[in-house]
């Protein structure tokens, strides 16, 4: 994509599967975390910033890293995604954000 992303561009995606090219990861994206609002842009034409949170299956954990990502019936991005602490035991959460 050329144009810098939205969480705009992520809220049709929510619930949705996104796999990871190449591997065996599949997470769901649980929520799309921005700025009070929902604008996708400031007043100047700038973009806010904004997180992605996926949840995947416990233990097997996908390391830090840049991946590519396709979305079921849908697009592909590239997302760099961080596991994050999850204090429930039956999953593994994620961040991927939007400075």
């Amino acid at each position: 994509m050329s144009k810098d992303l939205t969480a705009d561009d992520f809220l049709p995606h929510v619930n949705k599967t996104f796999r990871v090219r190449g591997g065996h990861h599949a997470l769901t994206l649980a929520r799309v975390e921005g700025p009070a609002g929902g604008s996708a842009q400031s007043p100047s034409g700038i973009r806010q910033p904004f997180n992605l949170i996926f949840s995947g299956p416990p233990r097997d954990v996908l390391e830090e890293g840049l991946y590519t990502v396709d979305v079921e019936n849908g697009p592909q991005f590239e997302l760099h995604i961080i596991p994050i602490y999850t204090p429930a035991r039956d999953r593994q959460d994620y961040q991927a954000a939007f400075n």
